[in-house]
This record gives structure tokens, sequence and C-alpha cells, in this order.
């Protein structure tokens, strides 16, 4: 029951998703479209049990035990008892003994895409799960969602410490919700916001799991390399590593928000991608592959100097920069001649940041300059030069060496 998302669905806006989540308030019944509550009761498992054909359904919870609760869910909003009805389904909910039930409510309240993690590892006393296995899956999960968001800024076998601020705040508004048992976990990506990592996801998965049949098939890696373009990398065969390690087994789904529909070059329903304990050899090949190939980047890098070391009162050093602009790291360490050394502490010692020209070393996770050439201090602004000498001031004992062998 896919939909396009268009005007006639009007979804809670985003600033109010605290609120749904963690039960201060239901989605508001005018705002839910009865369609994207159907689809969604059918995703986790909710039963129609019939209801005055044309009109509303009747829906129970999935599995034994669930309770009298029964939802009344109206097939369109052209009848005038539907906000009623929307309204009594959508209290029902909030109140229902049903894990699924807040599942719904989360996916009401903001288009999400979900993705649902298992892990196929022995039960604890009375179903529960230990802390190490909970915490294993969680840490898992949130080096996928990485390895997504990396991928949805720009290909690459080995990101290391590049894109890692930008690929971090696009998951901020990512929801969780742990199933009983502790054995899966699920995670709801707004659309507005994570669309793009999902989809880039969704087509790494896929590659993941075809580069690693083709390997165990014919032992090579070709497929591997290939898998790049699909969003494959050292961080996700990393996660995926860290999914299956200590278990049986593990799967992977991907569900698109019915009230978003499907995005382009991705199916409707997708089956969960699975990965054993076989798998695991061909992943840490690939993984090594990767941070071994991926070339060092030609960059010019302006930022700030944070600290600064050498071995005696002249010759050359290294300094640290806290990078404002040419790179998408948060700091670089570069190896300076004395010369450039002494340009880097007098503009430091007056406010300035430097730009350097250099080569952005693969080898320690893309942290390190070398090659540098051309130091020269860059002009900003009043504002930002007071800050810098602020900075200077308040960690005087950093920049010591700068001026020594004058």
């Amino acid at each position: 029951m896919q939909r396009p998302f268009d005007e006639s669905v009007r979804p809670q806006p985003a600033g109010d998703l605290k609120g749904a989540w963690y039960g201060s308030g239901e989605p508001d019944p005018a705002q839910v479209d009865p369609v994207v509550l159907g689809a969604l009761l059918d995703r986790h498992g909710w039963r129609r049990r019939g209801g005055a054909a044309g009109r509303y359904a009747r829906w129970t919870p999935p599995g034994p035990g669930a309770g009298g609760t029964s939802l009344l869910v109206p097939e369109s909003r052209s009848f005038p008892d539907c906000e009623d009805l929307l309204g009594e389904a959508l209290t029902a909910l909030a109140r229902s003994a049903a894990p699924s039930a807040r599942e719904v409510l989360v996916g009401l309240s903001v288009p999400s895409d979900e993705i649902r993690w298992w892990r196929d590892v022995p039960p604890g006393p009375s179903g529960a799960a230990s802390w190490t296995v909970q915490e294993q899956l969680r840490g898992a999960a949130r080096q996928m969602l990485m390895a997504g968001a990396l991928a949805a800024r720009g290909r690459a076998g080995y990101y290391g410490a590049r894109h890692r601020r930008q690929a971090q705040a696009s998951l901020d508004g990512v929801l969780v919700g742990p199933a009983p048992g502790g054995r899966s976990l699920t995670a709801f990506v707004p659309v507005q916001s994570g669309r793009a990592v999902v989809v880039r996801l969704y087509h790494a998965l896929q590659a993941a799991r075809e580069a690693a049949d083709y390997q165990r098939a014919t032992g090579g890696m070709e497929a591997f390399d290939a898998a790049v373009e699909a969003g494959v990398s050292r961080e996700l065969t990393e996660a995926i590593i860290a999914l299956v390690r200590g278990s049986e087994g593990a799967r992977v789904a991907l569900e698109w928000s019915p009230a978003a529909g499907v995005p382009a070059g991705c199916a409707p329903r997708n089956e969960a991608v699975e990965f054993s304990p076989g798998d695991l050899p061909a992943l840490r090949e690939a993984g090594a592959r990767y941070l071994q190939d991926e070339p060092s980047v030609p960059v010019r890098v302006t930022g700030t100097v944070v600290r600064m070391r050498r071995s005696g009162p002249r010759g050359a050093g290294t300094v640290r920069l806290r990078v404002l602009a040419g790179v998408e790291v948060p700091h670089v360490r570069v190896a300076l001649d004395e010369d450039s050394y002494r340009t880097a502490g007098h503009a430091h010692l007056v406010g300035l940041p430097i730009r350097v020209v250099g080569r952005l070393e693969s080898r320690g996770g893309f942290r390190r300059l070398t090659d540098a050439s051309n130091v020269v201090p860059v002009q900003v602004d009043e504002a930002e030069r007071d800050r810098l000498m602020k900075s200077l001031q308040e960690n005087l004992d950093f920049f010591e060496e700068a001026c020594q062998g004058e």
C-alpha cells in the first residue's frame, strides 16, 4: 500500500517528534492519513479482521496474549466519522501493551524509513539477552548507520576521519526501538533528513551480499572492488563483522516510509539481507583490501594551529591544525620544514590561520598531511581574529616552541 508523499499526507512536524516518542502525546488525528496507518499496522504484523467494506477495517495486534485491543481504521478521510475513529485508534495504540504499537505511533509522528537488525544468539534466562549481547547489537547497528551516512557523502573504500562530522549530523534525528529479548533492534530514520542514508545502505548491503557470495564461489575479490561504487567500504564490512561475530548469523531489513513512498531504484518490498559466520573471512579480506588500496588525496587545507612540536630550538617540526576548509576532517597533523614551521608559529601568534598544500595520507585514518609546501598566513575578519587570539592566551603552554630559535 505504498503511496507518494503529497499534501494529503500531513505528518506531525519534526519539532513534535520528542513528544510522540516519549509518550507525552499522540499524533493529531487530523494529521493522520488512514492509508498510512493501515500500511504501518500491516507492516508490524497487525491482522486485518474484516470490517464494513469500503468504510473501515478492524485490526488486531500480532502474537498471542495481545489482549482484546481492536482498532477500527477508516479506509479514507471521506466519511464524517473518520477523525473520531482515528482518534480512538490512536488512543488504543498508545494504551496497547503490544510492542509494535509504539513503532506504529513513531511511524505516524514522523515519516521514517525503518532499519531492523536481528542477531541469532541463544536466549538468556526467561528470554532475556545479556548486557554484552545487547551492546554488541547496538554497537554494530551504530557502525552500520555511520557507514551508510559516510557513503551518502561520497564513495570510498575507506573513509577514516573524513566526512565523520557531517555523517554524524545526518543521523541526529534517528530514533531507536529495541525489541523484547535484546536480539533485534529497529531504527527509525526520518525521511526528510535521512532517506539518502537509507537508500545508500540499501544498495550497499545488497552489493556486499553479492560480493561475499562471489568470493565464496570463486575466491576472487573483484566483486568487492566494484561494490565500492554501491557504497561498500571498510566501515561497512567492519559493521557487518561486528553484527555477525559471536552469533549464528544476522539479518538486516529495510522498510520504506509508507507516507513518503518508495525511492527511485529501490524495490517496494525488501527481503532481509542475511550474513553468516562463513562470510567473515571474505569481509575481513575486503576490509583489509580497502584500507590498503585507498590512495592519498592532494588537498589545500586552511586551518588554525592548535599545537606545535619540535625536538630542538631549530629545525623541522610538526603542527596540528584545526581544519577550517579544504578537507572534511576535524584535525590534521602536518610535518613542516624549519621555515614553514616558523611561518606557522608567527601566524598563530598574531591570530591568523594558515593555508598549506600537501597530500592527505590514508595511513592513520586521513589525519596526516605529507609533502607539505606553500605555507602562508590567511587573512580573517576581526571577530575571528579576536577569537583566535583568545584561544592562544588560554593555551599558551602549547606554543612556547613557536618562539624558540628566533
